[in-house]
């Protein structure tokens, strides 16, 4: 999957490039002469100022390339700003200046087909959710009981919404081993990203 960031500032952040060296920078999205069966993920770089531009970047996307996705970097993010982009069709919202790992981190993701937000978005969500959704107590534990203790332990604290450096401090252990449970999870449970976790999960989430 192909990287390429939109953003007015043509020369890219470094941590962009120190997240995906191959990936490309522009200023706009070009128009593709030809449809591509290689799919490209497309980063936004936006401000409060570039809502309009936003709405027809993504547009322009979902019409020249078919296969590719698209997340949003904001300066400053907003949860009103990350509905919206959501709304428009993209799959990710996350801050501009996001560390490396992060950025990695949501390309793995949003490749496995789930969705990224911050954290105080995917809590709200989770709160909101799990309130309309309901498991049965026995569904819920006939799904845990299909993880060892350990993935188990890290789904929970997953299912509020808490972030990995959350989880590995509460059970006192790395965030790489957090992020080995979770993907062994997903894989185990057949979901794509942590809102679906939660929603599996919404009895013991309640607790």
């Amino acid at each position: 999957m192909q990287d390429i960031f939109i953003s007015p500032l043509s020369t890219g952040l470094i941590s962009w490039a120190e997240a995906f060296p191959n990936a490309k920078i522009t200023v706009n999205v070009k128009p593709a002469k030809s449809q591509k069966d290689e799919t490209i993920l497309f980063w936004l770089h936006m401000n409060e100022d570039r809502q309009q531009w936003l709405s027809n970047t993504i547009s322009l996307i979902q019409k020249d390339y078919k296969n590719s996705k698209v997340v949003v970097l904001a300066n400053v993010p907003i949860q009103a700003e990350a509905l919206h982009a959501l709304s428009l069709g993209a799959v990710g919202y996350c801050h501009a200046y996001s560390a490396p790992e992060v950025l990695r981190e949501i390309k793995t993701v949003i490749s496995h087909g789930g969705l990224w937000l911050g954290n105080e978005l995917l809590r709200r969500l989770i709160e909101v959710s799990t309130k309309l959704v309901g498991n049965q107590p026995k569904q819920v534990e006939s799904l845990l009981s299909q993880l060892t203790k350990r993935q188990k332990d890290v789904a929970i604290e997953a299912a509020k919404g808490l972030s990995n450096k959350e989880i590995a401090r509460i059970l006192k252990i790395s965030d790489r081993t957090v992020k080995a449970h979770l993907a062994a999870t997903f894989e185990t449970l057949k979901v794509k990203d942590r809102l679906q976790l939660a929603l599996m999960l919404n009895s013991n989430y309640r607790r």
